[in-house]
């Protein structure tokens, strides 16, 4: 059983010296906040995951559940600069649509479900980052989502991915004045 524990060990420490500091410190800062946000989804009432946020519309739960959901998208995105392929076809508009499908689709999620699926979700947001190079968080190609300006893969992570549930954790505390 101990060289099984040497051995892993020995894996692990071989990963994480291949690992960017810059992408493990990216990884880390979405887990914090997405580990804050479940957290705080824990402490929710029923009364309160079925607030709506007035000028977004949506209930908390189902915004909770849209963080938890987009994260293999943006991920996916961030991704494609990485590869040095630009992003065409995206725009503003798509996002807008795809965020009401989703409100749609999933108006009345479970907080157990949804938890789970942001726990899920941002784990493996964090260990596609952390494979990520410095090389590849420097790469630059037009993005359309941002009028075809040449950005960075660490740019559009740290818009999206990692700022996600700080941004809508934000707006949500603000709702409910906590």
């Amino acid at each position: 059983m101990s060289s099984v524990t040497t051995h892993h060990a020995a894996v692990a420490t071989r990963a994480s010296e291949r690992t960017s500091p810059r992408a493990e410190a990216l990884a880390d800062r979405l887990v914090r906040g997405a580990d804050s946000l479940a957290l705080f989804a824990g402490t929710l009432t029923d009364v309160e995951w079925e607030t709506r946020l007035l000028k977004d519309g949506r209930k908390i739960g189902v915004i909770i559940h849209h963080v938890a959901s987009v994260y293999p998208i943006e991920i996916q995105l961030a991704q494609t600069v990485a590869t040095g392929l630009p992003v065409t076809g995206l725009t503003p508009a798509d996002i807008d649509t795809m965020n009401a499908g989703h409100a749609l689709e999933h108006d009345s999620p479970t907080k157990e479900e949804t938890v789970s699926l942001l726990r899920r979700n941002s784990a493996e947001a964090a260990a596609a980052i952390r494979a990520l190079s410095d090389e590849d968080l420097d790469r630059a190609v037009p993005v359309s989502l941002y009028g075809d300006a040449p950005l960075t893969c660490q740019f559009v992570l740290e818009d999206h991915a990692v700022r996600h549930s700080y941004h809508h954790f934000a707006r949500i505390r603000a709702a409910l004045r906590r």
